[in-house]
């Protein structure tokens, strides 16, 4: 058997959890939102048109951030055309994926859609194909009283109080050739800064996050980093950073590790935001949103494999199907997120429903759960509070992307009302249970109130439409603390949340 220690003080701590780190992603792309979020014909469609389902499992989720409405579509979207009498708004094509955008869902029906699903709209603007000044125009019909033009327009299309949209996105990607209007990093700065400005004149209390690096494997990554901040610096409030993470050749071992990437990617990001606010002698420490995350891969090359045509609207694009080995991945992202809390604020889930995402639907049936959407609805419900700094070993091995690999990745997170605990432990043997054991030598007496583990015999096993339940949570027993030491066997490819309370 494979053994892990941690121990742990209640003082040592790494930092405080932002509720938004817990957020989710939504972008017109594939079915996210028509047939996902709004199908107006399905049976639980509410007067707005959105799907009652689709809500209820997001409030399971306790997403407090939602971003829109992209990711690669924003780059060529014009705002204007998403609001007013639906009748009268106009059909486009979308580059960014290639689709027919019938424009029926915008802007208005998202900040609906949102305080349904008790969700803080956090909204992108286009500085691809566009510009400051529409920026500036979106703020202001979003979030001025009235008596002012575009205010009054959002008065006329029956919205009399401001929307109060506080968290903005400068744009998505802005380093990809692949993006609607790819600029260089000083030409991103130098937009990026101006639209901070004029956005920021319109509501002084707007938080503005500047586009990073869209993945840690770009050539300009770093470089990018830096030439941006130092035009940005002192008008932003975050820097975002995106990841995903595959499994394309079938290497288990290498797949589980990624999450160990993702903190490097992170530690990477910190660094270099810190080396521009030392050379500009600020005193500022930039926080980051990671806006988008996930496992993404099984999807690839679908639209070949499935026929989809080119300008269809809603096609099924990007619909991965997630396993057990997935979820595994996801936890241990979500491990990663809650290790670096003292300076990744937000975070977005990438996506929300049907595109890459925790929750799947079937036009005009029902809404089911997927693998991932477990370890993020119990870290979403029990890691908020304070991040405890571990001193740990564990067992390790050896992969073709990385050399030793701990089998344990964990978080453990204080309640500071209670004094409880709740330990998130993924155990990366493919083969090995793992003794785990936790110093509890600075905390009150705790004994283990719920052990909450999700597995399965097969990696690879999904939920469908059919089998909506095959992998989901159990109730685990055998762990118990004696003499303030907590034990508890982990068994092999598994996640776990173990919920400590003060002993009574």
């Amino acid at each position: 058997m494979l053994a892990a220690k941690i121990i742990l003080d209640k003082d040592f701590t790494l930092g405080e959890v932002d509720p938004r780190l817990f957020g989710g992603f939504v972008e017109h792309l594939g079915r996210c939102v028509y047939g996902g979020m709004y199908e107006p014909d399905h049976l639980s469609a509410d007067e707005n048109g959105f799907r009652t389902d689709v809500l209820e499992l997001v409030r399971e989720l306790d997403m407090p951030v939602m971003r829109y409405p992209g990711g690669n579509f924003v780059s060529g979207y014009d705002w204007e055309e998403g609001v007013g009498p639906r009748d009268q708004r106009p059909t486009r094509l979308d580059l960014a994926w290639q689709s027919t955008e019938t424009n029926q869902f915008g802007t208005d029906e998202f900040v609906q859609w949102c305080r349904k699903a008790n969700s803080e709209p956090m909204l992108a603007v286009n500085l691809g194909t566009r510009g400051p000044e529409e920026a500036r125009n979106l703020v202001e019909y979003c979030n001025h009283p009235g008596g002012s033009a575009w205010s009054d327009l959002r008065r006329k299309h029956g919205f009399a109080q401001p929307h109060c949209v506080k968290l903005w996105c400068l744009g998505n990607e802005m380093d990809g050739p692949w993006q609607m209007g790819h600029k260089t990093a000083a030409e991103y700065g130098r937009v990026a800064c101006e639209a901070a400005k004029l956005m920021k004149w319109t509501d002084p209390s707007l938080e503005l996050v500047v586009c990073g690096s869209s993945n840690g494997g770009m050539p300009t990554f770093a470089a990018w980093e830096a030439e941006v901040l130092e035009h940005t610096l002192d008008h932003v409030d975050y820097l975002s950073i995106h990841t995903y993470y595959g499994n394309a050749d079938g290497d288990t071992p290498s797949f589980l590790a990624r999450p160990e990437q993702m903190s490097d990617f992170i530690d990477q990001v910190v660094a270099t935001a810190d080396y521009v606010s030392a050379k500009r002698k600020s005193r500022k420490r930039l926080m980051l949103s990671f806006d988008e995350w996930n496992v993404w891969y099984h999807s690839h090359g679908d639209r070949e494999k499935r026929n989809i045509r080119p300008w269809d609207s809603a096609p099924p694009l990007l619909e991965d199907a997630y396993t057990m080995e997935d979820a595994l991945v996801v936890g241990g992202m979500l491990i990663s997120l809650l290790n670096h809390c003292d300076r990744v604020k937000i975070g977005c889930l990438a996506q929300v429903v049907n595109v890459i995402a925790a929750i799947m639907t079937q036009p005009g049936g029902p809404a089911w759960r997927q693998t991932i959407f477990h370890p993020f609805a119990h870290v979403s419900k029990h890691g908020r509070g304070t991040v405890l700094r571990q001193v740990a070993e564990s067992s390790y091995y050896d992969c073709k992307d990385r050399a030793a690999v701990p089998h344990l990745t964990s978080a453990c997170v204080l309640d500071p009302d209670t004094g409880g605990v709740t330990l998130f432990a993924v155990n990366r043997s493919l083969d090995s249970r793992l003794k785990l054991t936790v110093d509890l030598r600075a905390f009150a007496a705790l004994h283990v109130d719920e052990w909450t583990t999700l597995r399965h015999s097969d990696l690879l096993a999904e939920n469908t439409c059919a089998a909506p339940n095959k992998v989901q949570p159990a109730v685990a027993t055998g762990a118990g603390v004696d003499d303030r030491v907590l034990t508890a066997v982990l068994e092999a490819a598994s996640w776990n949340v173990i919920r400590l309370t003060p002993a009574k």
